[in-house]
C-alpha cells in the first residue's frame, strides 16, 4: 500500500505536489468513493480513476529529459494567463505529460528537466532534500568584498534569512562581475532579488547544473534524452538526499 498522490506520481499523472491538489479538489477516486488526502492504495488491485480515466501505472513510459530553455520562455506546461506566451512544454514536439523540474524566470536560461516521472521531480525539488543547483550569473557592476561575503553568508528574504551559498567570482571589471553560485535552497527569483538588494542587478543567469545533471554543450532551446547512465545517478542522489536530510535527529537526553 503507498499513498495515493505517490502512486499517481510514479504514472506520470503529474508532479506529487500537483497530485495532492487533484486528491483535495476531489478528482480521484478509488473503488467508486472520492478519495481524500492522505489515503493509501494498491495500483495492483484498488481501481483508481483520476478526473474520469481509469489509472494503469504500467501504460505510460518514464521520460527524461534535458532542456536548455532560453530567455523569454516561460518554465511550466502553460501560460497561467492565457495571453499565449510560449512554455517550455511547446519546445517539446513530444506527445503525452511532461512537466518542468527546477523553475527559472522568463528572463533566466539554462538547464530544466523535463519529466513525466512525478515522484523523481518531487525529490529534485522538494526543499528536504537539498540538491544543490550551479548557477553562471553576470551582474550589472564589480562587486564589492562586503556585498559577496553578506551574499555568501545569506541575506534576509521576505523575514527568512537564505541559507549560505558557495559564490566564485570568474571575472570582473569596472562594468560586471561574473560569478559562479552554487545554493541548495531555491526561492522565487532568490538570485536576481538578492543582487538588487545589494545594488548589483541581474544582466544574465543561465543554470548550469541541478544535482548530477550538466547543461553541457545543450544548445539555447535544445533538448535531449538523458542516457540511462544519467537517470540512474539522478536517482541514486535523490535516494541518498532523503537519508540524509530527512531523517530526525534527536539529542540524547541526560539522565
Amino acid at each position: 500500500m503507498e499513498r495515493l498522490q505517490k502512486i499517481m506520481a510514479h504514472a506520470g499523472i503529474a508532479s506529487r505536489r500537483e497530485c495532492e491538489k487533484m486528491i483535495e479538489a476531489g478528482q480521484v477516486k478509488v473503488n467508486g468513493r472520492t478519495a481524500k488526502l492522505g489515503d493509501k492504495a494498491d495500483p495492483a488491485v484498488d481501481k483508481i480513476v483520476v478526473q474520469g480515466t481509469p489509472l494503469n501505472p504500467q501504460a505510460q513510459k518514464l521520460v527524461y529529459i534535458a532542456l536548455n530553455k532560453p530567455k523569454g520562455i516561460l518554465s511550466s506546461t502553460e501560460d497561467e494567463l492565457g495571453a499565449g506566451r510560449k512554455t517550455v512544454r511547446d519546445l517539446i514536439p513530444l506527445p503525452g505529460r511532461l512537466y518542468p523540474v527546477g523553475r527559472l524566470d522568463k528572463q533566466s536560461e539554462g538547464l530544466i528537466l523535463m519529466t513525466n516521472d512525478g515522484d523523481l521531480a518531487h525529490k529534485l525539488t522538494h526543499p528536504r532534500y537539498g540538491h544543490k543547483k550551479m548557477y553562471r550569473v553576470t551582474l550589472d557592476g564589480r562587486l564589492d568584498r562586503e556585498s559577496l561575503e553578506r551574499w555568501r553568508n545569506g541575506v534576509y528574504l521576505d523575514g527568512r534569512k537564505t541559507a549560505p551559498a558557495q559564490i566564485t567570482i570568474l571575472q570582473q571589471d569596472q562594468n560586471y562581475t561574473l560569478l559562479e553560485i552554487v545554493m541548495r535552497e531555491g526561492r522565487k527569483r532568490q538570485i536576481r532579488r538578492i543582487a538588487s538588494m545589494l545594488g548589483y542587478p541581474v544582466k544574465q543567469l543561465v543554470r548550469e547544473k541541478i544535482g548530477p545533471l550538466s547543461l553541457g554543450k545543450l544548445r539555447s532551446g535544445d533538448w535531449r534524452y538523458l542516457t540511462a547512465s544519467e537517470v540512474k545517478i539522478l536517482r541514486e542522489t535523490v535516494s541518498k538526499g532523503g537519508k540524509r536530510t530527512g531523517k530526525k535527529r534527536y539529542k540524547k537526553r541526560k539522565k
